[in-house]
């Protein structure tokens, strides 16, 4: 009994070491980004999807002294990793090009094969991000969040979903046995719920305006409805009451944090009407939450449509900022 007891101890004292090992490795680490040109060099014609704010949130690094060692380029994903969500007849349908005139009306976006390429890079970019999250802690990337795309059919400017195949990637290779979405894009992540419905090693947090796209709204594991003009005040007292309960009892592996600038007031396709102020609040709630019990975060800079460009490159900034402070590792 009392060799028992020594050695639980041991062993007890053994994975704190190592627990205390990586969190001192993690706060040396520099904060890394995930970006390539080729996000904003696509061209998709006169859109409201500002491609160019890719291009100025990482001008915006390397003025505040970000090395470019630390913003690491994509690769485009494999064909294996995007059908491990995405069904071969769909994938085929996009490799051909034989998307029907009722497919681009439900995508909302011109499609043409650069656009695939896009799309592969920018799922390359989410499993990159998530890889290096878990080994320092945090990762950004400057992209992604491409949350309404199913398992067979694109739609609201997200041809294929770069956040269910990273955690699917994740979950292949063995580096996560639980992974926790908190989508605070304005608009319910409707295909990532739908790919994720059901299953146990994936939790699905979306906090979304209710009267606006999609109109059929899928079934996450936890759903926070608001309305238009709801605001600050019941917005952030919802995310206080869910999330640290929620990464209290799930402990996951891994967040994915998606961080969308179109909450905002000044946005064009939402209502919620939060200030820069609330949108701060919100990015210090999930990600002071997930630091506290040291679980690893991505945070992917996902939808933002505001008229002045330079009021969703605010927003997504803060985030960034925010994350600084909190993990101190600038």
């Amino acid at each position: 009994m009392v060799y028992e007891t020594t050695k639980f101890c041991f062993n007890r004292l053994v994975v704190n070491y190592r627990n205390l090992l990586r969190r001192i490795q993690r706060k040396r680490s520099p904060l890394q980004f995930v970006y390539s040109d080729a996000y904003w060099m696509v061209d998709i014609g006169d859109h409201v999807f500002p491609m160019d704010k890719y291009r100025l949130i990482y001008q915006w690094l390397l003025r505040d002294g970000v090395k470019k060692d630390n913003i690491l380029p994509p690769a485009p994903a494999a064909d294996e990793d995007i059908l491990l969500v995405h069904t071969p007849k769909y994938y085929k349908k996009l490799r051909s090009g034989r998307l029907s005139t009722a497919d681009l009306i439900t995508l909302e976006l011109p499609y043409f094969e650069k656009l695939l390429d896009y799309f592969r890079l920018t799922i390359g970019g989410s499993i990159l991000s998530s890889r290096r999250a878990l080994e320092n802690g945090l990762a950004f990337h400057i992209g992604g969040g491409f949350h309404h795309a199913f398992a067979d059919h694109g739609e609201g400017f997200c041809l294929l979903n770069d956040i269910a195949v990273a955690i699917e990637v994740l979950i292949r290779d063995g580096k996560a046995r639980k992974v926790m979405v908190v989508d605070c894009d304005v608009h319910q992540g409707n295909g990532t719920a739908a790919v994720f419905e059901g299953r146990k090693d994936v939790l699905t947090f979306s906090i979304h305006q209710m009267d606006i796209y999609p109109a059929q709204k899928m079934k996450s594991t936890v759903d926070v409805g608001l309305w238009s003009g709801d605001g600050d005040g019941p917005y952030l007292f919802a995310l206080k009451v869910h999330i640290p309960r929620l990464m209290m009892a799930y402990r996951p592996d891994i967040v994915f944090f998606i961080a969308g600038a179109d909450p905002s007031a000044r946005d064009q396709l939402g209502g919620l009407n939060l200030s820069f102020e609330g949108l701060i609040e919100r990015d210090k709630t999930v990600l002071a939450g997930a630091r506290a019990l040291d679980i690893p975060t991505v945070v992917l800079l996902a939808g933002g449509y505001a008229s002045d460009i330079n009021d969703t490159v605010r927003v997504h900034v803060n985030t960034i900022q925010t994350a600084k402070k909190i993990h101190k590792l600038f």
